[in-house]
């Protein structure tokens, strides 16, 4: 029994023996293979794990690229690129203050530098960096333990003011700092603008139609006076000046001079950078906080499209921070293109009219006269064609380009909003052909609201020929339902006046226009106590306040039918294109009808006829004017009795008036609607609006001829 006992031990030893072998198999295995893979690692795939070691210290530098262009309804570039040299420097993650020191010093002695913009701070700054030994100097033996920031932060408090001075003093040193603060202006591997050439002087021409130093005004920037000799002698030494560069930046070019210059925006520079109320919107999408971009109007409204896709270049450092090679990675493109719907010798045209109209006027005797408008819109799709404003300043007499008044700045329009009040009247009741006595207007406390003359039984087509204001107070009175009593109260409230303002809203008189620009003004509404004649008031246009683009928007939904249709300035959107012409369009800006005036089509006919009888009747208003002109033109004249509040201070209060004109041509199937506001003029006789509306028609018949000869 005991024999057959010891034969399960001897089988467990036996299996033991062998699992333990395999265990050591499987070791061997393993090893083997590792070592094979380590074999393969180094040897074979060695070089290729060696640059990616070193791809992992690979630093990114963005280079400038032009913005998108902006051409015209015609396919005119109307904002251009130019390409301006520069001097720029880019340190690495490894340059220290001794480096940036001894370039510095070295580029000093090679260009002159502006110095106007350096301050006490960067100085001292400069200081610190150049005498390290005198810098520990300022520090007692007791602050020792502090840190580094707490340090040069107390560093900064005791630089003595000899020392600052000193250096004020002597001119070549302070142009050493001044370089030094421009190498110390960013970060690593970004390049920091050191000097660049004046874009107005390139190619010897001295007017390249850049009007960059207006736009950015910027005492931080270094003055644009980098000399093709400076770009020669420093291109020659670029290999004793260690981080310093000569590149091709680029800056706006306007073809068309100043004109629509306000309109088109500004750009900011290098030292501006990103705006500061969006600076997280922009770092979200991948901007650098030293990217230019776009700081008003059009170049802001549509900053996503115009901004450059940036050159990249690529610097490898090894494990010692030493930049092992340099090579670009994306060459970058331009920003996408932009199509507005302005039409630039329109345009010009027009501005040429206003400003020989302004300057006859005030030539007249009108010496208050500092500004106007023009506005001329499609009314079938709301393409603006052109945006005219111009302003005197009243110190030197130059014409300045005001354009973007025309939407951000508002003004009573007196008579030229009556055909908005007989539509109201129509939506409210009133039959077509309504007459009306044309008489003075008595109400209790002796008060009197007349027509410029008494015209006796009229309807409203003799009213909108005529422009009489008592019409359209019987209509406001309607509208409200008050019955006129001779001595009689005016029992009309807030709400009368706010019925008004509804109706009026139909065609966008008191509410944004919805154009694609920002700042745009919604005009001005108050909320008097007391009411009363403040409503009949409104009615002829002498209460709430529009802009000259509002009421291009009003006339077009009258010559179109009743669409209030959202004025555009962009139409579309296109890809660059390298042989200088518009490229594919990749976005299309659709027409947008924003409401539908709720009138008739038998409305519309009426004040139509009414609009016609103003230009070519003998007792129409604008009738001396447009005579004989061959334009066949409807619209309507306004007078607006107001104050002076413009640039001269000493003349606010002054009583004034406003004169505008609104109107479209043709009278049949309108092409183009506009309007025009000339605030401040002294002489209601005057015909400065009604001329400039001839002349911008006249433009337009003009300029539509030669377009279809072509």
């Amino acid at each position: 029994m005991a024999e057959v006992a010891r034969e399960p031990k001897k089988k467990t030893k036996r299996y033991r023996a062998l699992r333990m072998n395999l265990y050591f198999l499987i070791v061997f295995l393993l090893f083997t293979a590792l070592i094979f893979k380590l074999g393969i690692v180094q040897i074979v795939e060695g070089d290729k794990h060696r640059q990616d070691a070193e791809k992992a210290n690979a630093k990114t530098a963005y280079y400038p690229t032009p913005r998108g262009k902006m051409y015209d309804k015609r396919n005119r570039v109307a904002v251009d690129n130019q390409a301006v040299p520069e001097i720029v420097y880019v340190s690495t993650s490894k340059t220290s203050a001794k480096d940036k020191l001894k370039t510095a010093k070295n580029l000093a002695a090679l260009i002159h530098i502006d110095t106007e913009f350096m301050k006490d701070r960067n100085i001292i700054d400069y200081w610190l960096a150049a005498h390290p030994k005198k810098a520990e100097k300022l520090m007692k033996d007791s602050e020792n333990s502090l840190k580094p920031q707490e340090v040069y932060k107390r560093q900064i408090e005791r630089v003595p003011k000899q020392e600052i001075d000193a250096i004020k003093q002597n001119k070549k040193e302070l142009e050493i700092a001044a370089i030094y603060t421009r190498f110390s202006s960013g970060n690593a591997y970004q390049p920091q603008v050191v000097k660049s050439m004046d874009p107005n002087k390139l190619n010897g021409n001295g007017n390249s139609g850049s009007l960059l130093d207006e736009h950015d005004n910027n005492k931080q920037k270094p003055k644009s006076d980098l000399t093709y000799e400076e770009v020669s002698v420093v291109s020659e030494h670029l290999k004793e000046l260690p981080g310093i560069d000569v590149i091709n930046d680029w800056t706006r070019k306007y073809p068309y001079d100043k004109t629509l210059y306000s309109l088109f925006g500004g750009v900011t520079t290098p030292e501006q950078g990103l705006l500061g109320e969006r600076k997280d919107y922009y770092v979200t999408r991948g901007y650098s906080l030293n990217d230019r971009v776009g700081k008003s109007y059009i170049e802001y409204q549509y900053e996503d499209y115009l901004n450059a896709h940036k050159e990249k270049v690529e610097y490898v450092e090894n494990s010692k921070g030493e930049v092992v090679s340099q090579k670009p990675v994306d060459e970058g493109s331009r920003g996408y293109d932009l199509q507005l719907s302005l039409d630039m010798e329109l345009q010009s045209k027009v501005e040429k009219v206003i400003e020989k109209e302004l300057r006859r006027s005030r030539a007249a005797g009108n010496y208050m006269v500092d500004r106007g408008f023009a506005v001329m819109m499609d009314p079938n799709n709301g393409d603006i064609l052109s945006m005219a404003g111009k302003r005197i300043d009243l110190e030197t007499n130059k014409i300045q380009d005001f354009a973007i008044g025309a939407f951000t700045t508002q003004y009573e329009m007196g008579s030229s909003v009556k055909g908005a009040t007989v539509l109201a009247g129509y939506q409210s009741g009133l039959p077509h052909y309504k007459t009306f006595v044309d008489a003075p207007l008595v109400f209790k406390g002796k008060t009197r609201k007349q027509s410029w003359t008494q015209m006796g039984a009229i309807t409203e087509l003799t009213a909108l020929q005529r422009s009489s204001n008592v019409y359209m107070f019987h209509v406001a009175m309607h509208i409200a339902g008050i019955t006129y009593v001779p001595h009689g109260t005016l029992p009309a409230g807030l709400d009368d006046i706010k019925k008004m303002r509804n109706y009026y809203a139909q065609f966008g008189l008191g509410v944004k226009t919805g154009i694609d620009l920002p700042q745009e003004s919604a005009g001005m509404q108050s909320n008097p106590q007391m009411v009363g004649g403040l409503l009949l008031d409104f009615a002829i246009g002498q209460f709430d306040t529009y802009t000259p683009l509002q009421m291009a928007q009003y006339i077009s939904a009258i010559a179109n039918g009743g669409y209030r249709v959202q004025p555009r300035i962009v139409t579309s959107i296109h890809e660059p294109d390298s042989k200088n012409k518009i490229g594919k369009a990749i976005e299309q800006r659709d027409i947008k009808i924003l409401n539908k005036v709720n009138n008739s089509p038998s409305d519309f006919d009426q004040v139509h006829k009414g609009m016609k009888l103003v230009t070519s009747s003998p007792q129409g208003t604008a009738y001396s004017t447009f005579q004989g002109s061959g334009a066949d033109v409807s619209g309507k004249t306004g007078t607006a009795e107001t104050r002076y509040y413009g640039t001269n201070k000493n003349w606010w209060g002054k009583e004034t008036y406003n004169l505008t004109f609104v109107g479209y041509y043709p009278s049949e199937h309108p092409r183009v609607a506009f309007s025009v506001v000339v605030p401040s003029v002294q002489d209601d006789h005057d015909h400065v609006s009604k001329n400039i509306a001839k002349g911008a028609v006249d433009a337009y018949k003009e300029l539509e001829k030669k377009y279809n000869k072509k």
